[in-house]
């Protein structure tokens, strides 16, 4: 992948977890040689690959030690670029082998679906792994127990947490400590993909036998409104539709709503299932195909060929008595039941306004091609 505006490669950056994980190796080292930490530190990431990170902090005292990594994302627009990710590491009791405990900044889960029980420190599976790793493959250089107490945390990462989905998944008091390759694939979005998945997992884990995935705050709120939901069962899944019904397809639940608005609907009636503005478009002219198919006229029709954007194609169509939304909420079904692709469930697609107000509405109907 490369940047449009200067040809050059975008740039891969580092999970939180694989800054963690250096983190916890200099600190380890340090704390249990007595010496200053390795800096650089290296560590292995999932595939084998070892990788070097230079340390941003450090500090000890008598029963710690203190690392930081300050984590490079790359070219990619994680709210987490240029944040501290620290590690303090304690001794632990013989035997007890690695634990983790959430520091300021890194959330606790408190509702059950996730990969990690109510009252764990948010850290993933894949980071925990890689810090145990480390501390085992540390330990043995060293000659002592892979024993070992890790706090992380990330100054300021409560703040930062607002930003993500988490509060929605039940993760409390800050960030999550993600990653399962140690890497950041630049616009990959893998972080928004993974939280989706989740809040499925979640709203199932509740019990719940509807969820609704919305492209944005309008359609979650008018959602809202018609079915009275449990915040539980509003995903906000944004562009990524295919991301939702995909993984709906084999955690099925009863009924699934999928609301947005015009121009989104509309890139998912013409076989969209990315519905970002950067890597999908509309097709004016099949926009005005399906138009003279409920009834516009030849210069109707034009005029939405032409529209510079699918706003304006409503509005041209709405003046002349012309309703586009009907048709275009039934297509996206089409291409919505095909992703979802499931006899356990109902779906039904929901078209809004930039105000809120309902403009199209399919039945539910099993989700099977």
């Amino acid at each position: 992948m490369s940047d449009a505006g200067s040809g050059r490669p975008l740039r891969r950056g580092w999970t939180t977890g694989a800054c963690a994980t250096a983190a916890t190796r200099a600190a380890f080292e340090a704390l249990m040689t007595d010496a200053p930490p390795p800096d650089p530190v290296e560590i292995a990431l999932p595939s084998g690959k070892r990788v070097a990170f230079a340390l941003a902090t450090f500090e000890r005292e008598a029963d710690f030690a203190r690392a930081g990594v300050v984590k490079d994302a790359g070219d990619d627009p994680d709210v987490t670029h240029g944040a501290l990710v620290c590690a303090q590491v304690r001794r632990g009791a013989q035997g007890a082998g690695v634990r983790f405990f959430a520091g300021e900044g890194v959330g606790v889960v408190t509702r059950p679906g996730l990969p990690l029980p109510p009252g764990e420190p948010a850290i993933n599976p894949t980071p925990r792994k890689m810090m145990t790793d480390t501390i085992i493959e540390a330990s043995a250089k060293i000659g002592v127990g892979a024993d070992a107490d890790i706090e992380i945390s990330i100054p300021g990462g409560e703040e930062l947490a607002k930003h993500t989905l988490n509060g929605r998944l039940g993760i409390v008091g800050g960030l999550s400590i993600l990653g399962t390759t140690g890497i950041v694939t630049p616009f990959s979005c893998a972080a928004w993909i993974d939280s989706i998945h989740r809040g499925v997992d979640v709203a199932r884990a509740s019990g719940l036998a509807h969820v609704a995935g919305t492209t944005g705050s309008t359609s979650e709120a008018a959602v809202k409104r018609l079915y009275d939901l449990p915040e539980t069962a509003l995903i906000e899944m944004g562009d990524f539709v295919g991301g939702l019904l995909k993984y709906l397809r084999t955690h099925p639940v009863a009924r699934v709503t999928i609301g947005g608005g015009f121009a989104k609907m509309t890139k998912l009636a013409q076989g969209r299932l990315d519905l970002h503005s950067g890597r999908s478009s509309i097709d004016f002219a099949r926009l005005a195909h399906t138009a003279r198919e409920v009834g516009a006229g030849e210069e109707i029709a034009a005029l939405i060929a032409n529209a510079n954007s699918a706003l304006e194609a409503l509005q041209v169509a709405r003046s002349a008595g012309v309703d586009l939304a009907t048709p275009i909420a039934r297509a996206a079904w089409k291409t919505a039941a095909r992703a979802l692709d499931t006899a356990e469930s109902e779906l039904e697609i929901i078209i809004f306004d930039r105000e809120g107000a309902l403009l199209a509405r399919t039945p539910f109907q099993r989700a099977q091609k």
